[in-house]
């Protein structure tokens, strides 16, 4: 009996998903991002997403990634970059990194509403397309100061099935890296990249798309954040 059972569970085993990532990235565009900050984050993301190692994750053998991407500052503000497109060949991507560096640095409000950022993200990724794992990357240069809080944003709507990274920029406010941990992050394998200083932001978010883009190790444990998710 045994060695008929084996087949059958081999032939059980699932197939690889069509889509295997729904990443949806949020770019901070408020008041401290002024005109060269703004021209540090395009071209950095441009360049990471152009990345022979980022875009060989991308087209990998495990499926597709579909990928979002918007802008975000005060209350109600965001604005669809990018909206859906699953990345199934390179001039898929060629045109999304072309939006990237075709988009003018907008006429935001002043204030940093996170909780409203992250309310926006989390509506963007229940219409993405259906994939294994859904990520919304938000990267900040400081706390929320305006609208609804991130710790309420989590209590009044549903976040299941999504890992929400961050990646702090700059020296703006003490202690943003521990606010991200503490405060933002959550899901599993949940972790906060640091950019020090505005200039580190195009090395920081390539090595949170890299990051990300990876197959997740069965059992492996957020270690940066292990009491959320």
């Amino acid at each position: 009996m045994l060695r008929l059972a084996l087949p059958l569970i081999c032939l059980a085993l699932p197939a690889a998903a069509e889509c295997r990532l729904a990443l949806a990235m949020a770019v901070d565009v408020s008041r401290s991002i002024d005109v060269e900050d703004y021209a540090i984050q395009t071209e950095g993301l441009a360049r990471a997403l152009e990345n022979p190692e980022i875009r060989k994750l991308i087209f990998g053998p495990d499926g597709d990634v579909a990928l979002s991407i918007y802008y975000w500052s005060g209350r109600g503000y965001q604005d669809l970059v990018q909206p859906w497109v699953t990345l199934e060949t390179e001039a898929d991507l060629d045109a999304a990194v072309e939006r990237v560096r075709l988009t003018l640095r907008p006429e935001a409000p002043l204030a940093t509403a996170l909780g409203d950022a992250l309310s926006y993200g989390g509506e963007l990724l229940y219409d993405a397309p259906y994939c294994e794992r859904k990520v919304l990357d938000v990267a900040g240069d400081g706390r929320n100061n305006e609208g609804i809080t991130v710790a309420r944003t989590y209590e009044r709507e549903d976040f299941t099935g999504i890992t929400v990274n961050a990646l702090a920029v700059g020296e703006h406010e003490a202690d943003l890296v521990e606010y991200f941990l503490t405060e933002l992050i959550r899901g599993p394998g949940a972790f906060v990249e640091i950019a020090p200083e505005q200039k580190d932001y195009p090395e920081a978010i390539y090595r949170k798309l890299l990051r990300e883009l990876q197959i997740p190790v069965i059992g492996a444990l957020p270690v940066e954040n292990p009491d959320r998710g």
